[in-house]
């Protein structure tokens, strides 16, 4: 008897696997998840980094490929997609809102290139206390994808999720 494996398992099974830099965020609640295809036991998933180079993508490929073996998918292929490149537009309200609980003040525009906003400083709210009154005190945090800031109300530094 041949096992199928339907699309809906294998997103619900991605569902335990996390960001290896921002452990409180599946791959799913990030949007890098791109695409699955099935063909019997094999599973193609398809993943878009968050920045090129991004180095976590290893640790999430070989978690997705435990992830699925654990459940049976005899064979697990990953394919990385770069184009179009991942956007904070993709990443879930469920995402954005474990960011925030979790202390990071997660992105709050859209990424649009178009936008009259693109090289204005953006207005980062502090996610312990809610004051609009931050500043920016390093464009680059501990990963590529996060900033460092300061809240002026209640002095307690944070990181921000950038917006791309």
């Amino acid at each position: 008897m041949e096992i199928v494996f339907t699309e809906n398992q294998i997103l619900d099974w991605l569902r335990s696997v996390t960001d290896p830099e921002v452990p409180i965020l599946t791959i799913l609640d990030l949007g890098i998840v791109r695409g699955v295809t099935l063909a019997g036991h094999e599973v193609t998933v398809v993943i878009t980094p968050t920045y090129s180079g991004c180095p976590a993508m290893d640790v999430i490929a070989m978690n997705i490929r435990m992830a699925l073996l654990s459940h049976g998918v005899r064979k697990v292929n990953i394919e990385n997609q770069l184009s179009p490149a991942w956007t904070t537009d993709w990443m879930s309200d469920e995402g954005k809102q474990k960011l925030q609980e979790y202390g990071i003040a997660p992105p709050r525009r859209s990424s649009g290139l178009a936008s009259p906003a693109l090289f204005d400083d953006e207005l980062v709210p502090c996610p312990r206390c809610g004051s609009e009154h931050t500043e920016l005190t390093s464009q680059f945090g501990p990963t590529s994808c996060k900033s460092l800031h300061r809240c002026l109300s209640c002095l307690e530094p944070f990181e921000h999720f950038k917006c791309h």
